[in-house]
């Protein structure tokens, strides 16, 4: 088991976390999505590999994650420990193929990996996985990026494997294109904020 408390400590925690007190309005706040969109190659053969980790779960659905500072810092410490446990490697590299999603085990991945990891790391401390939603985006200079959507009530946040801040969606210098839907972990919907496809996909 893994200690998270000593990674969130001092001018570290401080950085780590963006907590605004200005009330945004609810389009900046919370995703727009839209229809079913096609889901990314990789997390079609991740979920074929562990069936379990996408079945549709009752006791992993409902609204959204009450959120306040102190689960906020316990969030953020994950976000922190993980990006500082795992080598950045491309998929290429480790395994020989454009695209795979995987648990870096062997503490080594892409940033899709960093992002399963997370998850798995939220889902241990009780957050419902229909609030944990791998979600692609575009950097700006057009490469696609996979990152964890943590949904609450305060809005949608985002934990990257390229920061150490836990920071609302808007607030990242992202497009987002789409997201997993958060009442079926196989299913994908787009996101208003973007709509080209950056990863590979497959359509059902």
């Amino acid at each position: 088991m893994r200690i998270y408390h000593a990674a969130c400590a001092g001018i570290l925690c401080a950085l780590s976390i963006v907590w605004s007190s200005a009330v945004a309005n609810a389009r900046d706040d919370f995703m727009v999505v839209g229809p079913a969109t096609t889901s990314p190659i990789g997390h079609h053969l991740f979920c074929g590999e562990r069936p379990s980790d996408c079945r549709i779960d009752p006791a992993q659905m409902g609204g959204p994650l009450p959120l306040d500072e102190a689960l906020l810092r316990r969030v953020s410490a994950i976000n922190v420990a993980v990006n500082a446990s795992i080598a950045a490697k491309s998929d290429r590299d480790l395994y020989g193929v454009e695209e795979r999603w995987t648990y870096p085990d062997a503490a080594k991945g892409d940033c899709e990996d960093y992002a399963l990891l997370k998850r798995r790391d939220l889902l241990a401390i009780g957050i419902k996985g229909a609030n944990l939603l791998m979600t692609v985006v575009r950097k700006r200079n057009g490469e696609g990026h996979a990152v964890l959507t943590l949904r609450t009530t305060k809005g949608d946040y985002v934990l990257d494997n390229l920061s150490l801040a836990v920071r609302r969606w808007r607030e990242t210098p992202y497009t987002f294109v789409k997201r997993q839907s958060s009442d079926n972990p196989r299913r994908w919907v787009s996101i208003e904020d973007g709509a080209d496809l950056v990863v590979g996909s497959v359509r059902k």
